[in-house]
């Protein structure tokens, strides 16, 4: 059986009802399971009541994840900005998570890239970033 492509996927989505910290964590719990037993990946950003999130992984295993989301009641005005084939994943090693931190407690998180905060990326996270980064930089431009 052919190894499905790897893809990204990123989708746009304002939230039903805005969730507090408690039902992102929820919701958070939930999907980092899920997305690490399907090897999945990807950035999730959630701000003013509006969802950006980038899935990569296995086509078969990307589009399933989003059908869950389009079948989900707590999203509405699903629109996907982009969807390609890849070689590698751009965000390999992010995790679905949450975590309220303020600017020094974020930097000393290994892996933590301060981009969405101060709009500095470096021409090495410029490149690595590709275009679903992109969407994620006018999402952290437009939701400030």
């Amino acid at each position: 059986m052919p190894l499905s492509p790897l893809i990204s996927l990123t989708y746009l989505s304002t939230a039903t009802d805005p969730l507090d910290d408690a039902e992102l964590r929820e919701l958070l719990g939930t999907v980092r399971e899920l997305n690490h037993a399907h090897g999945l990946t990807g950035m999730l950003l959630y701000a003013g009541g509006h969802f950006i999130q980038t899935l990569e992984g296995p086509a078969d295993v990307v589009d399933a994840a989003f059908a869950r989301i389009d079948h989900d009641r707590r999203h509405r005005n699903l629109i996907v900005a982009l969807r390609e084939e890849i070689e590698t994943r751009t965000f390999p090693d992010w995790s679905m998570g949450f975590e309220t931190l303020d600017q020094e407690e974020a930097g000393r998180v290994p892996g933590f890239n301060d981009y969405l905060a101060t709009g500095t990326v470096s021409e090495e996270d410029r490149e690595r970033l590709g275009r679903a980064g992109i969407f994620h930089r006018v999402f952290r431009d437009n939701m400030r």
